[in-house]
């Protein structure tokens, strides 16, 4: 069996009923609807995070030194952006 925990979870009455008619639609519980939205938002503001600290790291300089440099070859025909 999974580690799972229990939460009380206080929404707004109206926030309550769109999300028990959401999970119906998905043909899913509210308790297996919420935790897939709360692991969705995680998921999001782990990859913002993760970008953010690439760019934090990134040397701006060595790439435009890098796009600026001579040589390789020439885009193909199916390369191209129209």
């Amino acid at each position: 069996m999974k580690n799972q925990s229990t939460y009380p979870l206080r929404l707004p009455r109206s926030l309550k009923q769109e999300v028990e008619r959401r999970a119906q639609e998905d043909g899913t519980s509210v308790n297996q609807f919420v935790a897939t939205a709360v692991a969705e938002k995680l998921a999001a503001m782990n990859t913002a995070e993760f970008f953010a600290d690439r760019r934090a790291r990134a040397d701006f300089k060595a790439f435009d030194r890098l796009m600026r440099r001579k040589g390789g070859e020439p885009p193909r025909d199916d390369d191209k952006i129209d």
